[in-house]
């Protein structure tokens, strides 16, 4: 006999995500007692926490960004090591989105939830490729839920660099997305020399650490930048391109999935670490679910392009 899916096994609380079965909550947005975190970025890994469970380089990441405050304890656990919180068993998969980025297994009364975090489906060699597994019900990000969204071929639009002969400004996040854009850049614009801010470096040490070839690089050099007036791609942190609105003898560039982001930029550079609607549609195919429960952007879509094969609830 099959057992019934709990409407309530997750609820979406102020504090974030709540399960109140294991009594735990999955990447809160305050301090809790026991959070369960699917990656490192600030929008899911918040500090202060008393007892954090997530992958090695998550805890590293928040280390790094945190100091003491990171959090009282961490769990690290390996992916597919089971462990168990109040009874409720759970298992880390590759999430593809950055460099230890999870999607949370909870298994309950033989009914197996699955949390993806952000993720995507693309190949990435500076992550873990996204590993799909089975579950009841699909717990899912729908930040680009939109049949309208089809996110281009990384490796195609870095290309779009090569024909850029003056210095290029590229904005992107510090964590995960300039790590990437370093690796296609080496790949597919070799000609150009990557020169990394300061605030993105201890993050690109730490995906050294853990084995991962990015590639030629160095610290940005600013006489370096004025006397080379081509060829160089000065990677720079969303403040940081923010604040520089009128650099000079610059091309500017943001690296990002959002249309309004390329707004007023020198050329658009569509690369994203999340996935399009394809995406999320092989996902389900994937996974199996018997319903999809949504968060984080809009899941209205979603609910009609299923309405009578899928139960589609939308948590946010």
């Amino acid at each position: 006999m099959n057992n019934p899916i709990l409407q309530d096994f997750i609820t979406l609380t102020k504090t974030g995500l709540y399960c109140s079965y294991g009594n735990f909550y999955l990447d809160p947005q305050e301090p809790v007692l026991e959070a369960v975190i699917s990656h490192a970025h600030g929008d899911h890994a918040v500090s202060g926490n008393e007892n954090v469970y997530c992958t090695k380089a998550t805890q590293l990441f928040m280390q790094h960004r945190y100091k003491k405050f990171a959090a009282a304890n961490f769990e690290v656990k390996a992916y597919h090591e089971k462990f168990e919180i109040n009874g409720v068993k759970i298992s880390f998969y590759p999430a593809g989105h950055i460099l230890g980025s999870a999607m949370v297994l909870m298994e309950y009364q033989n009914v197996r939830y699955l949390y993806t975090g952000d993720y995507k489906v693309e190949p990435d060699v500076t992550c873990e490729p996204i590993e799909f597994v089975q579950a009841d019900v699909l717990i899912t990000e729908t930040t680009f839920a939109d049949p309208e969204v089809t996110h281009p071929n990384a490796e195609e639009e870095i290309k779009k660099l090569n024909s850029v002969s003056s210095n290029i400004m590229l904005g992107a996040y510090a964590l995960g997305k300039s790590q990437r854009l370093i690796s296609l850049i080496n790949k597919h614009c070799p000609n150009k020399k990557i020169l990394v801010h300061h605030n993105i470096m201890p993050f690109v040490n730490i995906y050294e650490q853990q084995g991962i070839a990015l590639g030629n690089y160095q610290v940005y050099d600013r006489k370096m930048m004025k006397q080379q007036l081509e060829g160089n791609i000065y990677l720079v942190p969303p403040m940081v391109f923010n604040s520089y609105i009128r650099a000079i003898n610059v091309v500017r560039v943001f690296a990002t999935g959002w249309k309004y982001l390329q707004q007023g930029n020198g050329i658009h550079l569509y690369i994203s670490d999340h996935v399009d609607w394809q995406g999320i549609i092989e996902t389900i195919n994937e996974v199996k679910p018997k319903e999809v429960w949504t968060l984080h952007g809009d899941g209205k879509q979603l609910k009609a392009h299923f309405k009578d094969q899928l139960t589609v609830k939308i948590l946010n």
